[in-house]
């Protein structure tokens, strides 16, 4: 299949401002290129078949698709349609005929032994979100449905799919190219890319090709022409996760998605997962024996997990104990341990994290990974070609380091001080944290304005040139100034903060208004994202996909500094 726009570590970039990573490895190598409308998918129904595990590429379409948002080293071949399964409750005690009884049953009482049920130590949000979306939407990212005009928006929009009255999303996850939400009522609901299963859902659709001039439109307003497009509507529309294979009463409390994946956790701590991992090569597998998950599957070897955190293609899982538990690609040391060649697949069975004890909190960038103790400290590790792990590197004549990988977890020093780091999440070469404080800190490449911050007024001894001079890296976690937060996301070359107020704030990389700023020129410093969508709501939270973005909110408007009906 050809390859759709690349995901969060291959958002594409305009022509003028293309920058060459030196040394960098190829998952990170971004292509800046001007992007282009192209067709989509549009597939004939192929035979069913049974089961969800998938262990070797399907058979391809034979009608026209769309290209995929990916490099063209990662084409794969399109998915058979599964058959839904209906979820059957399992027969009980008290509906099943009773067994005859022996002749000696008279004089005795048989004992039963119940089943202890397990201990609930994860708990769901219960506040209700309005929903607002942003940036590119032509593979239905933006879960607005297939209708014109939804392709590419450029301020924050209220998304009506999932109105708080009626769907209840109480948490959000965004990936590369789709999101997963989490709804009052336990549900999982999907939208955006579902090449290799991401959205654990059936999304066959006998679409035709897009007209490329349908592909754009000025979408500041929450109007449309209400015309149909060739945008697939199953994946454009957000939908239910098949959960025919969870078992009844199983209580989800995170969501956490990859760029091919997504994975849930629940209240008693255990992990279900689908899709698939990507390395450098392409697909890579969801786990030793399966190649695609298309609906969701137990990960096997976790217990009492009670955090989630997703890179590109790798998740880490922090247990009640405080061990971290890491699996996926492990090519750029994003796992913390040495990988062998001829023994890859073993990546993808989830192991524990060289690490100390008492880890509190972890996070992830696309390549690298961080883990922050209950003392402050926070390790980082994984790929460190531009500085985003912090860990300090010497750096050659261009401003790449000369060692691109930190091959297990170290000590950031230069957090030292700064207070307890509540989150923490990184971007295709740069980091975002925040404090306990409300300090906002950035590091990692700047050349793509990744940072939020004035270059010029940096101390130039923070900041790594290239041969000419140019600032490539900033070395030292630096605070953006005047923003109180509370809550950060970082995408590919963008990042969302949100503040104590509940006002959200972009900088990076826009040329799909993935800013929400408006405009496709880059947004230099931290600016406030303001349109009539969100003026009065109260946000609480934001996620940074590859070209698009996602913030959610209290429904009720903003009285006087406090939330209340207007």
């Amino acid at each position: 299949m050809p390859p759709r726009k690349a995901a969060a570590a291959t958002a594409t970039k305009k022509t003028t401002k293309t920058t060459t990573a030196t040394k960098a490895t190829k998952a990170t190598t971004t292509s800046k290129t001007t992007q282009a409308k192209k067709p989509t998918k549009s597939a004939a129904a192929p035979k069913p078949y049974q089961g969800v595990a998938v262990m070797k590429p399907p058979p391809p379409s034979k009608n026209p698709v769309r290209p995929l948002k990916r490099k063209a080293e990662d084409d794969v071949e399109d998915k058979p349609k599964v058959n839904g399964t209906k979820k059957v409750k399992s027969q009980t005690a008290a509906t099943a005929p009773d067994p005859p009884k022996p002749k000696a049953a008279a004089e005795k009482t048989a004992t039963v032994r119940k089943t202890k049920p397990k201990a609930e130590i994860n708990h769901a949000p219960s506040e209700k979100l309005n929903v607002y979306v942003f940036g590119e939407g032509s593979s239905g990212e933006l879960g607005l449905g297939s209708a014109k005009g939804q392709t590419e928006v450029k301020r924050p929009r209220y998304n009506p799919n999932l109105s708080p009255d009626t769907v209840g999303v109480v948490s959000l996850s965004v990936g590369g190219m789709h999101t997963a939400a989490l709804t009052h009522g336990n549900r999982i609901l999907t939208w955006g890319v579902n090449d290799q299963g991401a959205l654990g859902r059936d999304t066959t659709w006998d679409g035709g090709l897009r007209d490329l001039d349908d592909a754009g439109s000025d979408s500041d307003s929450d109007s449309d022409s209400g015309s149909e497009t060739a945008v697939n509507p199953k994946e454009s529309t957000p939908g239910e996760v098949d959960l025919a294979g969870v078992p009844e009463g199983a209580v989800f409390t995170q969501l956490a998605c990859t760029d091919s994946a997504t994975f849930a956790l629940t209240s008693e701590g255990e992990v279900y997962g689908w899709g698939t991992f990507r390395s450098n090569e392409g697909i890579f597998g969801f786990d030793p024996s399966t190649l695609i998950q298309l609906r969701p599957k137990l990960i096997k070897g976790l217990r009492n997990i009670t955090k989630l955190a997703a890179g590109a293609n790798h998740v880490l899982a922090l247990q009640s104990n405080g061990i971290v538990y890491g699996w996926g690609s492990g090519q750029q040391n994003q796992l913390g341990r040495r990988i062998l060649e001829r023994r890859a697949a073993n990546s993808l069975i989830p192991m524990p994290i060289g690490l100390p004890k008492k880890i509190a909190h972890i996070g992830a960038g696309a390549y690298n990974s961080f883990a922050v103790r209950e003392n402050g400290d926070v390790y980082s590790w994984g790929l460190n070609n531009f500085g985003q792990t912090g860990i300090p590197k010497e750096f050659d004549e261009t401003g790449a380091s000369k060692s691109a990988d930190v091959h297990h977890p170290i000590v950031i020093e230069t957090l030292k001080g700064k207070g307890q780091v509540i989150c923490i999440q990184g971007g295709a070469h740069h980091t975002v944290a925040v404090t306990d404080k409300g300090e906002l800190l950035v590091w990692g490449r700047l050349d793509g304005n990744q940072l939020g911050l004035k270059v010029s007024d940096l101390p130039p001894d923070d900041v790594v040139r290239d041969s000419a001079g140019h600032p490539r890296i900033l070395t030292v976690p630096t605070q953006i100034p005047d923003i109180n937060a509370v809550h950060a996301a970082a995408g590919s070359d963008h990042c969302i903060a949100i503040d104590k107020n509940g006002k959200a704030y972009s900088w990076g990389f826009s040329t799909t208004y993935q800013t929400g700023q408006g405009t496709d020129e880059d947004i230099e410093v931290a600016t406030l994202i303001d349109n009539t969508a969100v003026r009065d709501k109260k946000l609480v939270w934001a996620g940074a996909g590859g070209q698009f973005s996602v913030i959610a909110g209290l429904p009720t408007p903003v009285v006087n500094g406090v939330n209340g009906h207007a």
